[in-house]
């Protein structure tokens, strides 16, 4: 083995020499005399960084997995936070996790660490979706609450996720503080891992049952599933925690054709089943659409492991299976959302849609004809769950979501919710096929109706230090010197929200943008293309956004026309990386 740099071998010496179990000493001192050199640096060469969202990792031994110590201390800061924002008062947190390996133990040593700090806490009993969790902290008037999932990493990975009193993720000042109180946490010498069992109470079916009493209560359809209840859907939760409600969801619901992927329904941490556990990816989804070729079915659905994204198939005019792309189906849910209200007499002028600036502009242009307001907000659903709250008791929420298959529907939780958009959709699907309709069929009226959308989200891997700094000198690049043409159309704004500025590149005239300060690019063009630059907060890449429109006149022009538009983001995106 190579020699190690001599802050690497430092940290291992720390943790060898320090108050570590013998499981954990052992494991290090096997990877030494098995000479894992790269393996060991990169386990040890820095500290597992809290971010405003919290942890996520490969699990290991080491400062820089996810392990009890890492998740310790990380649980240690977050309660010290909560000790010093609510001083004099009882505080309470809540605690899921999902299918992930060795979730359910490194929950309960997060759950440990706070009751050892005096705070009460609410453990869910077994796996639980994300959505839940933000439901209980909301429910149970928690000041804080932790999911521990990974979302749709591979299986090497597990995460920490916080939440704040509201039930959404921390968004400022509150994320930073935390992170300053984690980063405080210099030894697991400060962490009390003692945990207290009096103040650690176990929750499920209740919670559980409020939970679906409150998505019962959302369906604006129950006349159209009565007539179409066999409709037949396919449902998998790849291995994950939509297993334990998505069922019981749409029985309620009051569909009686639901067939599950069984394979899929085995809680496995391994995803033996997928190479990634994402429902956006075909692998996903094969062997649900392959029972829903044996079966006819109607609607394909999937869920990645913590039920906050999820993914569907549907079948197009050829009575071929398609994967809708997550702007699709957001569009999907928000269009129908509204025309259902609107037949329902329940639009007054109070209500409101929320999505992020990389989403569809469909959107926007829907609620538009509906005479409700929607608002963009940065990309990240806890800014869609800050502005919720925000406007809570003085708007009425109806839906809204981001192009990475996160949607909500009800102001139930702040954050995105499969089980509820599972519901919905499956609805929806009733509702058109009562009208001698399908969603592949409404999908194409709404264009026609409202302008045919196409986006595309490309991303560019820049690994290590040197990547790093290419994406930063490609952003640098852009605003230096940005392009004045795209796709054949000038570009005539450009929206920098790191500095919160828009500039008319006509009229030479600044704007303010009135959101948080993020590294985002956005350049709009006189034909209405929107391509946005966006560097990745948890991954090595920069991502680019391309939404490009144009208009139908019926559906038999959908294809030719779609391509046309597929076919322009590709020179775009030359223009742009060349």
């Amino acid at each position: 083995m190579e020699s190690l740099d001599n802050s690497v071998q430092q940290k291992i010496n720390e943790w060898l020499t320090g108050s570590y179990d013998d499981v954990t000493k052992a494991e290090i001192k096997e990877l030494v005399e098995a000479g894992k050199g790269e393996e060991l640096t990169d386990a040890f060469y820095k500290d597992l960084e809290f971010g405003t969202g919290g942890l996520r990792g490969i699990m290991g031994v080491g400062s820089n997995r996810v392990n009890k110590y890492t998740f310790g201390m990380a649980t240690q800061g977050f309660s010290n936070f909560l000790k010093k924002t609510y001083a004099g008062q009882k505080i309470k947190v809540a605690i899921a996790h999902d299918c992930r390996n060795n979730s359910d133990t490194l929950a309960k040593v997060v759950a440990d660490v706070f009751s050892a700090n005096g705070i009460e806490v609410y453990f869910f009993e077994g796996l639980r979706p994300t959505p839940e969790l933000s439901y209980a902290v909301r429910k149970l008037e928690c000041q804080g609450g932790v999911v521990l999932t990974a979302s749709h990493n591979p299986k090497e990975y597990n995460g920490f996720k916080a939440y704040g009193a509201d039930g959404g993720q921390l968004v400022a000042p509150f994320d930073a503080a935390v992170m300053q109180e984690v980063q405080k946490i210099s030894s697991i010498d400060d962490v009390n891992f003692d945990g207290d069992e009096n103040l650690i109470h176990s929750i499920g079916e209740e919670i559980d049952n409020q939970f679906l009493d409150e998505l019962e209560a959302l369906s604006v359809s129950k006349e159209a599933i009565a007539r179409q209840k066999d409709l037949a859907i396919v449902f998998s939760p790849i291995h994950g925690t939509a297993s334990v409600l998505m069922p019981p969801a749409l029985k309620r619901y009051g569909f009686e054709n639901v067939h599950l992927v069984e394979e899929q329904m085995v809680v496995d941490g391994n995803f033996p089943t997928v190479v990634y556990p994402n429902p956006e990816e075909q692998d996903a989804l094969s062997m649900a659409i392959e029972k829903a070729k044996a079966l006819d079915a109607d609607l394909v659905m999937a869920t990645d492991p913590d039920a906050d994204r999820v993914g569907i198939a549907v079948k197009d005019d050829s009575d071929e299976w398609i994967l809708l792309n997550g702007n699709q189906t957001g569009t999907l849910i928000i269009n129908y959302m509204l025309t259902a209200w609107k037949n329902a007499g329940k639009l007054n002028g109070n209500q409101y849609i929320v999505k992020t600036i990389v989403t569809s502009y469909l959107i926007d242009r829907i609620a538009k004809s509906y005479g409700v307001d929607c608002y963009n907000t940065l990309t990240g659903f806890k800014y869609i769950g800050e502005l919720m709250t925000n406007f809570e008791g003085e708007k009425e929420f109806i839906a809204g979501g981001e192009e990475s298959y996160g949607y909500l529907i009800g102001e139930h939780v702040r954050d995105k919710d499969a089980i509820v958009s599972g519901v919905i959709i499956a609805e929806m699907a009733a509702y058109y096929k009562d009208q001698g309709s399908s969603l592949y069929e409404a999908l194409l009226d709404m264009y026609v109706e409202h302008g045919l959308f196409q986006e595309k989200l490309i991303s560019i891997i820049k690994k290590g230090k040197s990547g790093a700094e290419e994406i930063q000198q490609m952003m640098a690049a852009f605003r230096a010197a940005p392009p004045k043409k795209l796709g054949g159309s000038r570009v005539i704004t450009i929206k920098d929200y790191k500095s919160g500025e828009a500039l008319n590149t006509n009229s030479g005239a600044h704007t303010r943008i009135d959101l948080p300060s993020s590294n985002v690019l956005q350049f709009i063009t006189e034909d209405g293309a929107i391509i946005s630059a966006r560097p990745s907060g948890t991954e090595p890449k920069i991502k680019f956004y391309c939404s490009v429109n144009t208009s139908i006149d019926r559906r038999e022009d959908y294809q030719q026309a779609a391509q046309a538009l597929n076919d322009k983001i590709d020179r775009i995106m030359k223009e742009l990386t060349e």
